[in-house]
Order: structure tokens, then C-alpha cells, then sequence
């Protein structure tokens, strides 16, 4: 038998290291900013576009490299930060496994102009799929500008998991605020389709925290600082009133590299005890500086994960540290970087808008989704057999009808008709009499369904009218969420929204679909719908659908409100028009049925 074991050519076993290190654009940028960092430099420009699907270029003020080193970085393996196994023990630097740029050359097409201070002239590097097709030199400033073009050309089956645009560079920013929260020092700017998102010039952590977060989160910061000896904890924290519905501003850095860490977020959570809810989530810009003896980062190749030495002595420190800060902070003087307050911004808006009231319309009581036409007097017809052979005041009927005293007794509302087919049980379930015994739904999956359908099929009708906010009201997002907002801002405002850009990161509200807003702020739920659009991408490519879902999920009625039978019989015929109306668009059932032998035969039971 002839020997099946082989060597991998390097440009194969590059591709399958890089499934670990490069999952999407924005790993490219963590890794090129990080050797950006360590190359010493104090200004960093990037520049994408098309989420960085086409191109990520960075260009960096560093030490440059020689014509060696530019060629040796992109073998695999090949490092300037450690030369031992014992400096594994003790890095600070950020890069060192000596994978990604070797990574990055096997998947894209990579050109890199790079020169050191010492040199007259730079080196040009033109590589393609690990393939070096150009070495020579040129005219560049010292430092090194390099880009990344067409990433996974080579690999398909990796470019077509990526999501959509506002998806992937919404990861992009993600990285790139970490990376500028950590070194706020250093000159960042970013730029995507010629557009800058961000200009960040050196400054302390406070200031960077609100350039990168938005003016409305330094009115929430706390400052925390513990000093031992053998450990510092220091940066920021929210106060309880700030805390968001979601995630996103939670940053843990160790040696001023970001982790992620449940156990440690564990730790600042417990912090707060009983003085945020528990699906609400607090601000936090923690940095732990330790011995680097005392960790172990070498755990993950994204260098995001660590171990330390003693886990449970760090969790206890950060616990109090965090509830000594939030538990002062009322002490704690704000330096307002916000030149123009919300007042201001509102009475900016639309003169017309702030004599708005609330208004109805001529729509049913479910938001304005009520439709006639065809497709749903054919669908609704299909159901009516569910119905047949009920005799009004049969025997068998009163049987089943519980008396309303009882019925008030176990929760179960009847209808004032004297059919009493319909009732609504604990203010959550729909209760309807049909021929085969009894049909429960859930009113909540029911609606969510009824809505969904309809900002599908009818994605631009006039009769989404939304509901008028009292006064215009004005938002401001992350830099990230306005990313995400942007590209489906006319599908929301066709759903109900009406919703317009006054720039820099702020918007104007004037109304939302009925039902949208819940217990938190206007922002909060923003935020929160985008999020959820966000989530849902990530599982599937559909970005209307996913809108479509996130806003049904968000303005459908809720179990605990009380309905009329008018609205109960509303909601059942507008169901039993939707194609689909077994499931709601998250997979719930939105109705269940109990035959009438059943019930029998429980009554029959011993």
C-alpha cells in the first residue's frame, strides 16, 4: 500500500488557518489595526468600502518595515513579539502568533507600501491567494499603508455566508471602537464609501468614551479607580438610571486588550444588585492592569479570550470596585460636552410637528393592518368549515359554557354576546367555540403573525399609519446603529415609522407603529429593533423579512390586555387570512384545538 500522508501546500494550510482568524471584514481590520498599535504609530487611517467587502485599506504613521520584513510578515508563523516560549508568558504586546497577515495574503488580494525612518526609499508587495506577484521598491511616507481587496475571492463558500453590508460593518465598528476605547491616545479616522464616520483626535478616555458612544453617555459616566499591588482597575461606568434594554457599550480590557469574558461581565452585573432591572444592561469601560505573568492570552487565535491566574481574586475585585464607584457616583462631578441641548433640538424640528396630538384613524383597532380584498375573503372561507354543524343554543354547546361567575373565578373574560362563542382567558388566550370542540389562541403570536404578513405583502399601504408622537421627539445613536438605521430607513418609515436623518447620529421621531413603544425610551426601543435586525441577519439573509419580524414582534399586542369582542373576532378572521396562520414568525404556535371528545373523555377519567 502506498504511503496518503502529505504535506499541505502553504497556501492550503494558510486558507484553513484562516477560517480561525479572518471569519468576516472586520477581523481583517482587528488584526491591521493591532499591528498599526504595536508598529508605534499615533495616527491611523482606514478606509472601506462596501463594508469592507471590496476593499480595507489602513494607513499607519508606525516605524514601517525593511524590505525583508515586508516580505517575512506574511509567512505564517513569522513574529517581531516574541522569540521564546517563555515570552509567551509575558507579552504586551498585541499582536504575536504570527498568523494573520500570512491569513489575510491567502484569502484577498493584499498590496502593501511600507518604509522605516532610516530608509530612502519603501517596499512595494503585491500579493494574491499567497502568490507574491510584485516585490520592488517605491516612494512612500514612512509608515505603511496596506489593502485588502476582494476578501474570499478564492474561497466562495466563505464570501456567501457573509451578511449584508450594514451587518458587516456594523462588525466593523465594533472593532474598531475597542481598539480606539483602548489607545485613546492615538489618532483614529474612519471612512467608508467616502463618507468619515469618525475623526478621532488624541484625547483622555472620557472624551474618547463620548466621541465614540455619543454626547448623551457622558451625562452616565462614573469613574472607578482601585489601586493594588499587584492589580488596577480603572475607566468607567454607567449610573443605574443610564442602564439601555441592549447590549453593546460593555467593555473589558485587560493590558489594554479587549477581552470577552461572561464570568467578568458576571462580576460587574452582580455590582449593581437590586438597582437595575434584569433584562436591562449597564455601560462599562473597565480596563485591569496585571502582571502579564499572571495571564495566559495565548488561548484563542483572536486573542480575545484569556485565563488568569487567579480568576475568583479578579471577579472580586471588579465586583467592588464597580459597587464602591456606582455607589458614590451621585458625588461625582459631569463635564457636559454637549453644545446643544435636547430642548433645542426639538424645537428645531418641524414647528408643525409640535402641535401634534394623538389621532385615529379610519383603520381597525389593530394598528391600521386591517385589509379587504380577495386573497383574504378566499383564505377566511377555507376556515369556516372549522365552524359548521354549531347549533346557537344546542344542548351540547351550553354544556361546554362555563357560567360567568365561575368563568370570572378562573380568569376566563366572556363576550357580552349571547352566542358566548368567543371569550378571552386570562387576558392572553382567545377562547372560540368550533364544531370539532374548542379552539384556543394566542393572542400575541396570533397578531404578531397578522402584522408580519401584512409588512410583507403590503410593504408601501397607506393605511400603516403610524401613531403620532405628542411632540417630535429627538433620538441620537451609536455610530453603529446609524449604520444599521440608514439602509432600511424607508422600509420602517412604510411600516408605521416616520422617522428622518438631522445628521451626525441624530434623528427626528414623529410617529411609530401602534404598539411600539413598551416600558422604555424611543431610543431604547430603536436601539433594541435594531439590534434584533441584527441577530436575525446573522441566521439568515433576508433583510426584509428580518424587519418585517422585528417590527411585528415589537408592535403586536402582548398576553396581559384585556381585548373586546370586537377585537377578538377582528383578530381571529384576520389570521385565518394570512397563508400561514398555524405559526407566528418566530415559530410559535398561534393556536392550539381540543376535541370535543377529549374533553369528554377528561370528564369520563378516574
Amino acid at each position: 500500500m502506498s504511503d496518503i500522508i502529505k504535506l499541505l501546500p502553504d497556501s492550503i494550510a494558510n486558507q484553513i488557518a484562516a477560517g480561525e482568524v479572518i471569519q468576516r471584514p472586520a477581523s481583517v481590520v482587528k488584526e491591521l489595526m493591532e499591528n498599526a498599535i504595536d508598529a508605534g504609530s499615533t495616527e491611523i487611517k482606514l478606509i472601506l468600502k462596501d463594508a469592507g467587502k471590496v476593499l480595507i485599506q489602513l494607513i499607519d504613521n508606525g516605524k514601517g518595515m525593511s524590505e525583508t520584513d515586508a516580505r517575512m510578515c506574511f509567512e505564517r508563523h513569522a513574529t517581531s513579539k516574541i522569540r521564546s516560549a517563555d515570552d509567551l508568558f509575558k507579552i504586551t504586546s498585541m499582536g504575536f502568533r504570527g498568523e494573520a497577515m500570512a491569513s489575510i495574503a491567502s484569502i484577498a488580494h493584499v498590496e502593501m507600501q511600507t518604509k522605516t525612518k532610516a530608509r530612502e526609499l519603501g517596499t512595494r508587495l503585491v500579493i494574491k491567494g499567497s502568490k507574491v506577484e510584485t516585490q520592488e521598491p517605491c516612494s512612500t511616507p514612512e509608515g505603511t499603508n496596506i489593502q485588502v481587496r476582494n476578501l474570499f475571492y478564492n474561497v466562495p463558500a466563505r464570501r456567501k455566508f457573509l451578511k449584508a453590508d450594514p451587518t458587516e460593518l456594523k462588525h466593523i465598528i465594533d472593532e474598531f471602537t475597542r481598539v480606539a476605547l483602548a489607545h485613546s491616545d492615538i489618532h483614529f479616522s474612519l471612512h467608508h464609501n467616502e463618507n468619515e464616520l469618525f475623526h478621532l483626535p488624541p484625547t483622555n478616555l472620557r472624551q474618547r468614551i463620548v466621541g465614540l458612544l455619543g454626547k448623551s453617555s457622558n451625562k452616565s459616566l462614573v469613574p472607578v479607580e482601585e489601586v493594588s499591588d499587584w492589580i488596577v482597575i480603572d475607566g468607567f461606568v454607567g449610573k443605574p438610571e443610564s442602564v439601555r434594554k441592549t447590549k453593546g457599550e460593555q467593555f473589558i480590557f485587560v493590558n489594554n486588550r479587549f477581552i470577552r469574558s461572561n464570568y467578568l461581565n458576571h462580576a460587574i452585573r452582580s455590582a449593581y444588585d437590586e438597582l437595575i432591572a434584569k433584562e436591562a444592561y449597564p455601560l462599562y469601560v473597565l480596563f485591569i492592569k496585571i502582571d502579564p505573568a499572571k495571564i495566559d492570552v495565548n488561548v484563542h487565535p483572536t486573542k480575545q479570550e484569556i485565563k488568569f491566574e487567579d480568576e475568583r481574586l479578579i471577579y472580586n475585585y471588579i465586583k467592588v470596585s464597580v459597587r464602591h464607584a456606582v455607589a458614590r457616583y451621585t458625588l461625582t462631578p459631569v463635564i457636559d460636552f454637549d453644545e446643544e441641548s435636547n430642548f433645542e433640538r426639538r424645537m428645531m424640528a418641524d414647528p408643525g410637528d409640535r402641535q401634534a396630538s394623538h389621532t385615529t384613524s379610519n383603520s381597525s383597532s389593530f394598528g391600521g393592518i386591517r385589509i379587504k380584498d380577495p386573497r383574504e375573503k378566499a383564505n377566511a372561507a377555507q376556515w369556516q368549515s372549522i365552524y359548521e354543524g354549531m347549533q346557537n343554543g344546542s344542548n351540547e354547546e351550553q354544556a361546554v359554557t362555563v357560567e360567568s361567575r365561575i368563568s370570572q373565578e378562573v380568569g376566563i373574560e366572556e363576550s357580552a354576546s349571547s352566542k358566548k362563542k368567543i371569550s378571552q382567558l386570562q387576558k392572553s388566550f382567545i377562547i372560540s367555540q368550533i364544531s370539532s370542540g374548542l379552539m384556543i389562541i394566542d393572542q400575541q403570536a396570533a397578531h404578531e403573525r397578522i402584522l408580519y404578513d401584512k409588512y410583507l405583502t403590503q410593504p408601501d399601504d397607506k393605511e400603516h399609519t403610524g401613531e403620532l408622537t405628542l411632540f417630535s421627539e429627538t433620538i441620537e445613536l451609536s455610530s453603529s446603529q446609524t449604520q444599521l438605521l440608514e439602509p432600511i430607513l424607508d422600509q420602517l418609515n412604510s411600516m408605521g415609522f416616520d422617522i428622518s436623518n438631522l445628521g451626525t447620529n441624530t434623528y427626528v421621531v414623529r410617529s411609530v407603529p401602534h404598539g411600539f413603544i413598551k416600558n422604555f425610551s424611543l431610543t431604547e426601543e430603536i436601539g433594541l429593533m435594531l439590534q434584533n435586525i441584527t441577530e436575525l441577519q446573522d441566521v439568515q439573509n433576508q433583510i426584509q423579512q428580518n424587519i418585517a419580524q422585528t417590527v411585528a414582534s415589537k408592535a403586536c399586542i402582548k398576553r396581559g390586555k384585556k381585548l373586546e369582542e370586537e377585537e377578538m373576532i377582528d383578530l381571529i378572521d384576520q389570521l385565518f387570512a394570512c397563508e400561514i396562520p398555524y405559526l407566528s414568525p418566530s415559530g410559535k404556535k398561534c393556536f392550539i384545538t381540543i376535541e370535543l371528545d377529549e374533553i369528554k373523555k377528561r370528564f369520563t377519567e378516574v
